[in-house]
């Protein structure tokens, strides 16, 4: 039989390259482009850590759908003028505004194989679930949970804490709650958490069906870390009232300050209340890296659950969150569906089973896992582990010479890399012309006012946050290519923008 040739056809043309002499041509712009990007990493410090975006770039990306193509260069070149320079700068050493990890080139490169081999890992047989798979194990080794325990990949950890919520309410009420939902259940179920803790488990209640009013934001302590007599108080009153506990959310490092929870205590707790114990820990867990910081997750191994992010401390490209559940079985029972399109076979692509999309909502998954194998293969856990260490310490040199500065007054304790603090200028500066005192929110105008002026002067980029009522600059330090020049440049921007804002007020 005479095979049909695409041309007598009449198919359209591949979107790949047309012969070898373009195939040729597009490898080297391909590897410019590879050049350009990698050449930013290791030029980074030349550049703003931010810049305002002026209205005409902006206006460039207002334009109708492209009906007809462009030339690969022309696109490229756009991306250099008016995309690279006004990222948002979690790269650079300066960005300390939110816990954002700062890649690396190994990521970098990682990520671009995973996007040639372009693998669903939502399942099937092949060797990227096994990459996977093999970073699961790793975690389990971190956290000494059972070789039972399951993990899974998701884009971060607002969708790793709504997998913990799906499956500890499965847990409580049962299978059939898939099914029937949860208005079928006479169980009011309630969750507990930190007042300091990340608005996505409220979210997570949310999406679950359950409710935000179902969640209980217990008081923090002197050290912002959950209050333990609060939360037992909580649970007490709760079970009295005919409400079903039965989910407490710890945090290990909390987004405000970056405190820990007391772990141990959560541990004990919810085995004794027989609640499902779940530790978000975004940033914090792979703490558990680190030697000398490890030793404040004490607890962590105990949890049920835990939610953290290889793309912060863990340095991971974005996006890479993960969810570890000791109980594998309630995991694959709260999400697996039979269906005659997912049929599972001894031999052959389908084989395999269980897959990944048995244990969450996604069934097309991209290889999230390639570049966290390469980076944690390439770096090794200790050398990560230091990367850690390191911005904890940098932390610590950012409180002394807070402590040193009269005109800077530390709002909160710094725990592992959070640095919380305000301008307050000095006794003079805190005068204004009629002689009164400036009030409270004339000091939090000023230091709001710090916190623009240093994002747009390109030297830095801390955040604010609001600290036992006032308004605080808030430093993360999460990027590995961060020192102390680059702490000592955001103190120095403070205290002059303050002086000079301060300067003003008065006058």
């Amino acid at each position: 039989m005479q095979k049909m040739s695409a041309d007598s056809l009449d198919l359209p043309d591949s979107l790949d390259p047309a012969d070898p002499l373009a195939w040729q041509e597009f490898r080297s712009q391909a590897h410019r482009m590879l050049d350009d990007i990698l050449g930013y990493a290791e030029h980074i410090r030349d550049r703003p850590v931010w810049q305002p975006i002026p209205a005409k770039t902006r206006e460039q990306f207002r334009q109708n759908l492209p009906v007809h193509g462009s030339e690969l260069t022309d696109v490229h070149q756009t991306f250099m003028q008016n995309v690279l320079p006004y990222a948002v700068g979690n790269t650079h050493p300066g960005f300390m505004g939110w816990v954002h990890g700062g890649g690396t080139p190994v990521g970098t490169v990682a990520e671009m194989l995973a996007a040639g081999l372009n693998a669903n890992l939502g399942g099937r047989d092949q060797i990227p679930l096994e990459v996977e798979r093999q970073v699961v194990q790793w975690m389990r080794e971190l956290f000494s949970f059972p070789d039972t325990a399951s993990g899974l990949f998701v884009t971060g950890t607002s969708m790793a804490n709504l997998i913990a919520v799906l499956v500890a309410r499965t847990g409580v009420l049962g299978t059939e709650i898939r099914h029937t939902g949860i208005a079928a259940s006479p169980k009011r179920l309630i969750a507990y958490t930190s007042a300091g803790a990340h608005g996505c488990i409220a979210q997570a209640m949310d999406l679950s069906g359950l409710g935000m009013n179902a969640l209980r934001l217990i008081p923090m302590n002197a050290d912002f870390q959950l209050n333990i007599a609060a939360l037992k108080t909580a649970i007490a009153a709760d079970r009295q009232a005919g409400l079903t506990p039965f989910f407490i959310a710890g945090t290990a490092g909390t987004v405000d300050v970056g405190a820990v929870d007391d772990l141990a205590a959560l541990a004990d707790l919810a085995q004794n209340e027989k609640l499902w114990f779940h530790v978000d820990g975004a940033y914090g867990a792979l703490a558990m890296l680190a030697p000398d910081i490890a030793p404040q997750l004490v607890g962590i191994q105990r949890a049920d659950s835990i939610a953290f992010d290889f793309h912060k401390w863990g340095q991971v490209p974005y996006d890479a969150g993960f969810i570890l559940v000791r109980d594998g079985a309630a995991h694959y029972d709260t999400f697996a569906t039979p269906a005659s399109y997912l049929r599972r076979e001894a031999k052959g692509m389908a084989a395999g089973s269980p897959w990944p999309c048995d244990f969450g909502p996604d069934l097309s998954r991209g290889f999230r896992a390639l570049k966290t194998w390469f980076t944690i293969q390439v770096y090794g856990a200790e050398r990560l582990g230091q990367v850690i260490s390191t911005t904890c310490k940098l932390a610590q040199y950012m409180r002394q010479q807070i402590a040193a500065n009269p005109a800077l007054e530390l709002l909160a304790p710094v725990s592992l890399n959070i640095v919380c603090f305000r301008y307050r200028g000095t006794e003079l500066d805190l005068h204004v012309a009629d002689g009164s005192n400036i009030d409270k929110n004339n000091i939090d105008q000023i230091n709001a006012k710090i916190v623009v002026a240093i994002q747009e002067s390109g030297i830095a980029a801390p955040s604010t946050t609001i600290i036992n009522s006032q308004l605080a600059i808030r430093a993360a330090i999460v990027n590995h290519r961060t020192r102390e020049i680059d702490v000592d440049a955001l103190i120095t921007a403070a205290i002059r923008f303050g002086n000079s804002l301060a300067a003003s007020n008065a006058n």
